[in-house]
């Protein structure tokens, strides 16, 4: 699955949330955050984003 790391936004309504990744994937978001000059932050909510622009989830 292929994403495109949105740019950063203007402050909009979040929530605070925390989760727990396996230490790999960490790593791999990290340096995906890195190589694009952004945030670990804005790498996971893009490829969360991307994930649900593909496939809406079915509740």
């Amino acid at each position: 699955m292929k994403f495109e790391l949105k740019p950063t936004k203007g402050k909009e309504a979040s929530v605070y949330k925390t989760i727990y990744l396996k230490e790999k994937l960490a790593v791999q978001i990290e340096a995906i955050a890195k190589a694009n000059n952004t945030s670990f932050n804005n790498v996971v909510v893009s490829m969360i984003e991307s994930c649900l622009e593909e496939e809406p989830p079915t509740i």
